[in-house]
């Protein structure tokens, strides 16, 4: 099993910035990519960025150009720079680990909360 834990998240005015934490530990061996989703009151939750060992990122249209996620040295923990944000960001953001032969990992999720 992997386990995730999320840091990282609070309170900050539109147009700031929050770098968001996901520690993996367990079954290190077993991820294949690992990324960020987001949940908002009343939405599905959707993915924000993936990215996989070989360095290969996935972003989804509305963070394009604000948000930048990266791999710590040793892959074993994921960061989440978030730049300009907007109140539309606001959000429940979820750290995910895909693995093989297994079921994803899901980290508790840390808020980010953007006022305007």
């Amino acid at each position: 099993q992997v386990q995730l834990v999320e840091s990282g998240g609070g309170l900050v005015q539109a147009g700031g910035s929050l770098r968001l934490s996901c520690a993996a530990s367990g079954r290190l061996f077993s991820i294949t990519s690992m990324g960020w989703y987001r949940q908002a009151p009343g939405k599905q939750r959707e993915l924000v960025a993936r990215i996989s060992g070989y360095g290969n990122t996935v972003y989804t249209d509305s963070v394009k150009d604000r948000f930048t996620i990266s791999m710590g040295n040793a892959k074993t923990t994921v960061y989440l720079q978030m730049n300009s944000l907007k109140p539309e960001d606001t959000a429940v953001y979820f750290c995910n680990a895909a693995v093989i032969r297994g079921s994803d990992a899901w980290g508790q999720g840390t808020q980010v909360t953007v006022s305007s």
